[in-house]
């Protein structure tokens, strides 16, 4: 098993590369929700994963209805800046899926919702709205990681 990373709708391409550099280096699977802010041939994106693109588990979905149905069984754990809960105050397992939303936008009020109890947030001032997406993945990732003791990582 490994963790998982879901974007949704993910707007700029060089934050889906660096996420995915990120997903190939630690053996997390990287599942990307339609639709795309941009061409998945995008120079950016491929120049932001350079040459890892064929280490990464890379899954497209049309919907994030489709991804919940693929991986029922699963954890999920949402991103949000509207979180209470911070991200350390929850105990990850090997298989959970982290779930960020669009650049611009964040999750969907209704997708935030429906899962209340798994919502999650990294502190910070209040001097900007959010952190950089490939940043806050990055965070949550090694987060689990050392929670999970780093299995199959030097």
């Amino acid at each position: 098993m490994a963790f998982h990373i879901v974007l949704v709708e993910p707007e700029i391409p060089a934050n889906t590369g660096n996420i995915s550099r990120t997903c190939a280096a630690t053996g997390t699977y990287l599942h990307l929700v339609r639709p795309l802010g941009f061409q998945t041939d995008d120079k950016t994106l491929k120049r932001a994963g350079l040459d890892y693109w064929h280490s990464v588990k890379l899954e497209y979905h049309d919907s994030f209805d489709e991804v919940l149905e693929a991986y029922k069984e699963h954890r999920f754990f949402f991103a949000s800046t509207k979180a209470t809960k911070r991200y350390t105050d929850f105990t990850f397992q090997d298989g959970d899926f982290f779930v960020f939303g669009k650049e611009t936008k964040g999750l969907p009020e209704e997708l935030l919702a429906q899962h209340p109890e798994t919502l999650l947030r990294l502190p910070m001032s209040d001097a900007v709205r959010s952190l950089n997406l490939s940043n806050s993945a990055a965070i949550m990732l090694y987060e689990g990681l050392r929670q999970t003791g780093f299995v199959g990582l030097d």
